[in-house]
């Protein structure tokens, strides 16, 4: 019997661009009491990417184990995923990618640094993540657009601002009027950040559909 994968995600990466990567039942990210059903209905590998937070139930860690115990893979990554990864590694889970390392190994700890406020009906976010914040101020620094000083107030700044109203836009627009950074560099800020964001959830959602669709080859030969 081929080995069947069901994927919730559609915050980290859209359906449609996932489905380019691996053929699976695609689900909206994943709530609480949704894994039994999966179960029951033969799917053999799971992967969990996005997940809901804070105004409704999580996925629930007996929820995994339980699915573990039945002899499903479970691969988690880049959001809840890599949350609920690096609390249940030992018991099985499977964790990749950076986001997962990062909580495994205590860089990050709270869930709000993979929270977005996203589109009801598309899922698709309309925050920006502090987890790509954090990356993308820090190729600023690198590429010279903001100095060491400049990257550490703006970053806290990010740290303070309430999850669903991240923006690179608010950001700018907040840092320079705080004097964080000076009016000149604002909009060269805001178009490196635009353009050139370090989308560290998407690239760690990339990693999860293909440890899947590895682990689908491996049970089929």
């Amino acid at each position: 019997m081929k080995a069947r994968a069901v994927i919730f995600t559609g915050n980290s990466i859209s359906h449609e661009d996932a489905k380019k990567i691996l053929r699976a039942k695609y689900q909206p990210p994943i709530r609480r009491f949704q894994l039994e059903k999966f179960v029951q209905q033969g799917y053999k590998v799971m992967g969990i990417i996005d997940g809901i937070f804070f105004d409704r139930a999580a996925v629930g860690h007996r929820e995994i184990l339980s699915a573990l115990n039945a002899g499903v893979k479970v691969v988690g990554g880049a959001s809840m995923g890599a949350l609920r990864a690096s609390e249940l590694d030992t018991h099985g889970m499977i964790g990749v990618g950076k986001i997962y390392e990062w909580y495994r190994d205590g860089v990050l700890e709270s869930d709000d640094e993979v929270a977005v406020s996203t589109n009801p009906d598309t899922f698709e976010p309309i925050s920006v993540p502090l987890v790509n914040i954090r990356e993308t101020l820090k190729a600023a620094l690198a590429a010279g657009f903001v100095s060491e000083k400049e990257h550490d107030d703006l970053l806290e700044l990010a740290i303070n601002t309430y999850y669903p109203d991240r923006s690179y836009l608010g950001l700018t627009k907040e840092g320079t009027k705080k004097g964080l950074i000076p009016e000149e560099k604002r909009n060269i800020l805001l178009d490196f950040c635009l353009n050139s964001e370090v989308d560290v959830k998407r690239q760690d959602a990339i990693l999860v559909l293909e440890t899947v669709k590895k682990l689908i080859e491996e049970a089929e030969t």
